[in-house]
């Protein structure tokens, strides 16, 4: 079990496949700030609503000098279907090895209707252009939370 991130801490790398058709490595972003978000699943009520807010304020997102990083352990085809359905201008990253959600303490034991199962809780990390974790947000509610960011990104 990998220790549990926090503000100031240097991003886990990684290097996964991405709906750009090649492996991304967070160092590709060094410079930028990087917006990561992970989500639970493709096409689902919730983080659709994540992925549009993001689409949808992307202008403002990359006038901060940032880049918005989706993930999620869907395939790359299920990605394709989703950012093709809802238009989406950001990469998306596909971990079905769930060894970046491990990596950033994101894959938990969760609950549903009383039942456990293992999945992706819905967390936001900014990655500072020095590769430093500036701010997490766990257990994202979607409604506010672009906002939130763009607090952090200053």
């Amino acid at each position: 079990m990998a220790k549990e991130l926090k503000e100031g801490d240097l991003a886990p790398d990684f290097k996964v496949r991405s709906t750009e058709g090649k492996e991304i490595a967070l160092k590709d972003f060094r410079g930028k700030h990087v917006i990561l978000y992970f989500y639970p699943k493709d096409d689902t009520p919730g983080c659709t609503r994540e992925a549009c807010d993001f689409r949808d304020n992307l202008r403002r997102i990359l006038a901060k000098e940032a880049v918005v990083l989706g993930v999620s352990h869907d395939s790359l085809e299920s990605h394709d279907k989703f950012r093709d359905k809802y238009n989406l201008p950001f990469t998306l990253l596909s971990d079905p090895e769930k060894k970046m959600t491990s990596a950033y303490g994101v894959y938990k034991e969760k609950s549903l209707y009383g039942k456990l199962f293992m999945g992706i809780e819905r967390t936001t990390f900014v990655i500072g252009k020095d590769g430093k974790i500036r701010k997490i947000f766990p257990k994202v509610k979607v409604d506010g939370h672009i906002e939130e960011i763009l607090q952090t990104l200053g």
